[in-house]
């Protein structure tokens, strides 16, 4: 990131460098204006931090998308798309040609099992945005460490969102300078490990199966986690460039008391929380979106009791699970009844986690939205490289327990 852009100036302060050095002031005395209105004496690392949110763009050195500049026709055509066919879907579903009213149906029903949980993603991007960096990696530990990997893969086990909230809090963990290891634990351990998709799970699969999905989960999210650190270390994979030291005699609850105290709660704040949350979640929602779309083809013109007649519990019936978990698009909540159908109709718990675990692995909005992330798609692509090998082992071995 750091030689992106001719002319750029890397500021000292947290470590945090800007990708273009033609960036205006503007956005650094406006963070100063709204940390002073609304969440008066933030430390220095804060303003900075706020400074470094508005700086980061989907794409380097073009931030022309949010300017009145380059329009962003992924993202537009993808939305226009949505919701024309979910109107359609809603007041005159019978009028639509066959193809249509599935497709039709199919963006309906995904739009309503994500929308809450990309909603609740974008307030805690909202919030994180306006937490300094020091609070939010001091509750992560240290990056690169063995303690760092086992505290993000506990958050994305207990946060309860979907994959695709998920997804924006992760992104936003990397802007905050976790390491890729943490981020990727993170991910992987939490697309489906939210509080209440545990309940559903406990009432589809049983309190047996429910449990181990999650402990292999968690197993694979920690070894990932680490393996990704190591590379990190030996340079195969680039270092997060947000990185940031915490000093030794940092005191976590001390600081957060401090920080709470200066917090004046009005209007301003949770329209500061709203602008932050949407703008910082942009760029996952454009590949959310468009994965929406492409979900919604394959469902119209590929059924899913087609694939449901290939997944036995076999080394073959895995390979088809895997395949169909990289085509059909779907958030958390909507594949685990499908998830469900293939323990308990096709007799296949390995296929289940499998289409469980791949659909995070495997998942292509969540590979570009890494890439966009981490300008990288050296550590995108490294997901599937890393995480598939091992859920295609675990899941050989729930097929034949």
């Amino acid at each position: 990131m750091s030689d992106c852009c001719p002319g750029e100036s890397s500021p000292k302060v947290a470590a945090v460098k800007s990708c273009c050095g033609t960036e205006s002031h503007s956005h650094e005395h406006e963070a100063t204006e709204l940390l002073s209105e609304g969440v008066k004496d933030f430390s220095r690392d804060s303003v900075v931090d706020h400074h470094h949110q508005h700086s980061h763009v989907p794409s380097c050195c073009d931030d022309d998308h949010e300017h009145g500049g380059k329009r962003d026709y992924l993202l537009w055509g993808s939305l226009i798309i949505c919701v024309v066919f979910y109107v359609a879907h809603l007041l005159a579903p019978s009028l639509l040609p066959d193809f249509a009213q599935h497709f039709a149906h199919s963006v309906f029903e995904l739009l309503n099992s994500m929308w809450w949980g990309v909603l609740l993603g974008l307030v805690f991007v909202g919030l994180l945005a306006n937490i300094p960096q020091n609070l939010v990696l001091s509750v992560l530990g240290k990056g690169g460490s063995f303690n760092g990997i086992l505290r993000a893969t506990a958050a994305g086990v207990l946060l309860d969102l979907c994959s695709h909230g998920i997804l924006m809090v992760g992104t936003k963990l990397y802007q905050k300078g976790a390491s890729i290891g943490q981020v990727m634990a993170f991910l992987i351990a939490s697309p489906w490990n939210s509080f209440s998709l545990t309940l559903i799970m406990f009432s589809l699969i049983g309190f047996k199966w429910t449990i181990a999905f999650i402990v292999f989960s968690m197993i694979i999210a920690v070894v990932s986690g680490w393996i990704f650190d190591r590379c990190v270390d030996r340079k195969i994979l680039p270092a997060n460039p947000n990185a940031f030291e915490i000093h030794e005699d940092f005191k976590f609850w001390p600081e957060v008391r401090k920080q709470w105290s200066t917090i004046h709660w009005s209007f301003d704040v949770v329209k500061t929380v709203v602008r932050e949350g949407t703008s910082g979640s942009r760029m996952v929602l454009r590949w959310l979106l468009f994965g929406v779309v492409l979900a919604a083809l394959i469902r119209t013109f590929v059924s899913v009791e087609f694939f449901q007649q290939w997944f036995g519990p076999s080394l073959l019936g895995i390979v088809f699970t895997l395949i169909a978990a990289t085509l059909i698009e779907v958030c958390s909540e909507g594949s685990t009844p499908i998830a469900a159908d293939l323990l308990n109709r096709a007799l296949a718990p390995g296929n289940s986690f499998t289409f469980m675990m791949a659909g995070v692995s495997t998942d292509y909005t969540e590979i570009l939205v890494l890439k966009d992330t981490t300008r990288s798609w050296k550590i995108s692509l490294f997901l599937p490289l890393i995480t598939l090998p091992q859920i295609l082992v675990v899941g050989y071995i729930l097929n034949n327990v």
